[in-house]
């Protein structure tokens, strides 16, 4: 019989539709604006008592919340508008001290049912919900001038390797290596071998005061190559650390030739956010000074959590945290924080090799951070400020190695076990090829997203409405029924962003308004069809079986052109372009769906199986 889908079709079509509605409806819920509450570590923690407190200091000064929730040691408090939640962060800042972390948070309202099914809602962009925009610089100095450090190490095992006796290597300030003989004969010597083993190198010679110099340049190609390589790596390491905060669609690009732009949606605490992403803390396993060593090959350095004690540390460095593969924060045996480590091949061997013949001797750990403060210089008589960078070095641990390491081992003498988490995710993420600094930082607030999202959701109803009417004039009884697929058309496209954890932007909603014109523009195809069957002479019945299978090419061909358009913008894309192109692409496939199959079911429920003499079309 024509135009009657057997059951299962029915059936079919109905549990999509009911399964898009549940899982689209935790968008029907909005987040509230909250505070949430942590210990810096241990000794801080988060209780009952705490949470009483910060209710009674709230109540005293006249901010009000929703709710307050305690879930592990952290405590969450709910407000009803940001106002508020601004309010509250400062109160309990000050109230709490310098051994909590109050950060601001957006706190779902999804019911436990939808949240037990996975069921949540879309994940809005940096334009849509707020969160954090960084702009970084790469010191591409700081970059040359490690990779001269690493040849220094280099140059000294080449030619102790060929024994050839040398006094001193070292990285000069005016960016060259300078190597001093104390015969010229063994200097030309290894200069031809230097020359043989490092292309990237240029030599110059010099006599001076009875020592015999052999100074090393990198050319111009070698250091272009090495900023290049500095920019990408820290593209890496900063999009891994980004990973680890979870937070979904960020933006990490590059900017120009030395800048990164790193944008993260729903992240409210930028100082939480700068910390894990800028800081550029590394390791150094160095062997302890012995008795004997020259001073000139020694340095000296403090622990970080004790403070007057030093230790004195040879230069050469066995491995540093490029060289771990994994990183995980535990405790040992007394409950002290600590960090497992994983070498890579290379690194595990080089720690074999230098601890085989250390044994009892001590090993220290070094914490390497490069930071940058402002200073006020006078330039012209007038006073500017200059971003100054600065390095920190400070002991982790100083322990006697055992026996022989190898590629797994473990660090202690951390101080807290927040630190020890971080420790490991900056090492597991990667160590950054050169120090970066924040050239701007910007917080965009969620009322500057609400207003987006009122101005998106407008801009959609404006658009949904005149399409409704203009079905409903035009087609009359067939336009009902293009009107009701339509409606599901969205429902079905936004449960399918929300299950995919697809982000929505500004853009993305400018795709939305497009797929509301592009889903309805298969029904007209399909709708004029069927008027053109009619003409023809067909009866009601033919006509509607026609004018669904003739169309059915031209949507199908006009659908995938587009789609591979979007799917391109998406490939090619960044940042706003992608939200389009995901929007874009979800709407042609749900679109097709609700056309066709949707449709052509609401059409069958009304006509199928009637004896028709003519059509409200």
């Amino acid at each position: 019989m024509l135009n009657r889908y057997p059951l299962w079709k029915n059936l079919l079509i109905v549990c999509v539709l009911v399964v898009a509605a549940i899982y689209a409806a935790p968008n029907l819920y909005p987040e509230d604006y909250a505070v949430q509450v942590s210990g810096t570590r241990e000794a801080y923690t988060v209780d009952t008592s705490t949470m009483e407190r910060l209710e009674q200091q709230l109540q005293e000064a006249g901010v009000s919340f929703k709710a307050v929730e305690l879930n592990e040691g952290t405590g969450l408090i709910r407000f009803a508008n940001g106002d508020a939640q601004l309010r509250a962060k400062d109160l309990l800042a000050q109230t709490l001290g310098n051994n909590y972390v109050v950060a601001l948070n957006l706190a779902p309202t999804t019911p436990a049912w939808l949240e037990s099914i996975g069921a949540g809602p879309m994940k809005l962009g940096l334009d849509l919900r707020g969160g954090v925009h960084f702009l970084l610089e790469v010191d591409m100095a700081q970059a040359v001038g490690q990779r001269l450090d690493v040849y220094v190490s280099d140059i000294k095992g080449q030619l102790r390797d060929e024994r050839l006796r040398y006094r001193q290597v070292e990285h000069l300030d005016d960016g060259r290596l300078s190597v001093r003989f104390a015969d010229p004969q063994v200097r030309d010597e290894a200069q031809s071998l230097l020359r043989k083993n490092f292309p990237e190198f240029m030599f110059e010679t010099a006599d001076e005061e009875g020592n015999n110099f052999l100074y090393i340049n990198l050319t111009e190609q070698t250091i272009r190559e090495i900023e290049d390589y500095a920019v990408k790596q820290n593209l890496t390491t900063l999009r891994n650390r980004v990973n680890e905060l979870g937070v979904a669609e960020p933006l990490v690009q590059r900017q120009g030739r030395n800048r990164i732009v790193v944008q993260l949606p729903g992240i409210q605490d930028a100082a939480a956010a700068k910390r894990i992403i800028g800081k550029t803390a590394n390791l150094e396993f160095r062997l302890e000074a012995k008795p004997d060593a020259s001073r000139a090959t020694t340095e000296v350095y403090p622990f970080r959590n004790e403070p007057g004690r030093t230790a004195e540390l040879e230069k050469d460095i066995i491995i540093t945290g490029s060289n771990v593969a994994n990183a995980q924060a535990s405790f040992d045996e007394n409950g002290m924080p600590q960090v497992n480590i994983t070498l890579d091949g290379k690194g595990g061997q080089m720690m074999s090799r230098v601890t085989r013949g250390a044994i009892q001797r001590r090993m220290a750990v070094l914490f390497v951070e490069h930071k940058s403060r402002i200073v006020e210089q006078k330039v012209d008589g007038e006073t500017v400020e200059k971003r100054v960078p600065y390095t920190e070095k400070g002991l982790i641990s100083l322990a006697t190695i055992q026996s022989t390491l190898g590629n797994s081992f473990r660090i202690t003498g951390l101080e807290s076990s927040q630190e020890s988490s971080e420790l490991a995710l900056l090492l597991r993420a990667g160590a950054l090829a050169a120090p970066i600094y924040f050239v701007e930082e910007r917080t965009v607030g969620p009322s500057m997203g609400a207003e987006n999202i009122e101005m998106g959701v407008t801009s959609v109803q404006i658009g949904f409405a005149l399409v409704l009417a203009f079905m409903l004039i035009y087609y009359k009884v067939f336009g009902v029924l293009a009107n009701i697929a339509l409606t599901l058309n969205l429902v079905l496209l936004v449960a399918v962003m929300s299950i995919l954890s697809a982000t929505l932007t500004l853009p993305g909603i400018a795709g939305i308004v497009l797929t509301v014109g592009m889903a309805v523009d298969a029904n007209v195809l399909i709708f004029e069809r069927i008027k053109e069957e009619l003409k023809n002479g067909l009866p009601p019945q033919s006509a509607i079986h026609a004018g669904f299978s003739r169309a059915y090419t031209t949507i199908l061909d006009a659908n995938v052109t587009t789609l591979l358009a979007a799917v391109i913008l998406f490939a090619m894309g960044t940042g706003p372009v992608k939200g389009f192109a995901v929007t874009l692409s979800v709407g042609i496939v749900t679109s097709m769906f609700t056309a066709i199959l949707v449709t052509r079911g609401l059409v069958n429920l009304a006509y199928g199986g009637r004896t028709l003499k003519k059509l409200a079309l």
